[in-house]
């Protein structure tokens, strides 16, 4: 069981204490995976090595658990370096094989702020180094979005996006993740 809003296990699948006493600006978050092997491994060669075949395999999975009437499927941006760099945004490649939603928004939001990679801060400076990078400029009024993204840790960089989206009048964000970094023993959080 996990909560509905973080998707952190929780042990009757109600929204967890740190969600209750510090809500994300999103609402909800589905994971397909525990980031955990082999999972790990499948995310880290598509993200660093661009073997991009296995995109539609994450996305098929992830197509089961897109809400129904979600109005924007919006893959995570990167920062327009960090995509010459790599190449690509996994986040888009995953989103393509969700072809029963419509709609693939790549152009509401962007990430105007080059952040530091989150993988390399400690957890409670990843709130900090998220903060304002997202940018969205469409009208967003009384839409539910869902965000796409491979891996989500402590939900800072997911819960940035929201900030942004919510602040253009979305209705509800739904986060979208191929897996979940599952905390190793207490809550870190």
């Amino acid at each position: 069981m996990r909560c509905p809003v973080c998707a952190l296990p929780t042990s009757d699948a109600t929204v967890c204490g740190r969600c209750l006493s510090k809500p994300p600006h999103f609402d909800a978050t589905h994971a397909l995976f525990a980031y955990a092997f082999p999972v790990d491994r499948l995310i880290q060669v598509l993200k660093y090595r661009a073997r991009l075949a296995v995109a539609p395999f994450f996305g098929e999975g992830l197509a089961d658990l897109l809400p129904a009437g979600a109005d924007r499927l919006v893959p995570l941006p990167l920062h327009p370096r960090r995509l010459k760099e790599r190449g690509f945004n996994q986040a888009l490649e995953i989103a393509r094989a969700l072809a029963r939603h419509p709609s693939i928004d790549t152009a509401s939001v962007e990430r105007e702020i080059d952040t530091a990679p989150q993988a390399s801060l400690a957890w409670d400076e990843r709130g900090r180094n998220v903060h304002g990078a997202f940018l969205c400029r469409a009208d967003l009024s009384g839409q539910h979005v869902v965000v796409l993204d491979d891996v989500m840790t402590t939900g800072a960089t997911l819960d940035e996006c929201a900030r942004a989206l919510k602040k253009r009048g979305a209705a509800r964000v739904t986060n979208l993740v191929v897996a979940r970094t599952l905390p190793a023993g207490p809550d870190p959080r």
